[in-house]
């Protein structure tokens, strides 16, 4: 979603966005040509009429589980914005009764959070980490 037009958004799709993902992006862009949305997200800058690069990631109860906000200058990393997806499913798919270390990536061991983990993430990280 940007303050972008939806004009604007086929032709950046069309011109630009096909050349580097095959076929285009598989998912609908969203115009907020008035920031109402940006504005409730507080990423909407009312002075230039441009929205901050903002991600959110909303759970199926409505709860912002992440976000990240960057300056439009700044670009996004999709690979990274996909991990936390799969890291907040992981956790959510276990009732919180795992958690995901710093880099964890599907297939990677979780943790158990609770007292006995306390002083020990270090040693579980580490001794997972290595296998990447």
């Amino acid at each position: 979603m940007s303050t972008d037009s939806v004009f604007v958004h086929k032709v950046w799709n069309d011109n630009e966005l096909s050349k580097m993902v095959e076929g285009g992006i598989p998912y609908p862009m969203l115009s907020d040509t008035g920031g109402r949305v940006g504005t409730a997200f507080g990423v909407y800058d009312e002075k230039t009429g441009v929205e901050n690069r903002g991600t959110f990631l909303i759970d199926p109860d409505g709860v912002i589980q992440a976000y990240e906000v960057l300056t439009p200058s700044v670009g996004r990393n999709f690979n990274e914005t996909l991990r936390k997806i799969q890291a907040l499913q992981k956790v959510r798919d276990n009732k919180g009764g795992v958690a995901t270390p710093s880099g964890w990536k599907p297939g990677r061991a979780t943790l158990t959070p609770g007292p006995d983990l306390v002083g020990k993430v270090w040693k579980e990280w580490k001794t997972d980490s290595a296998k990447d």
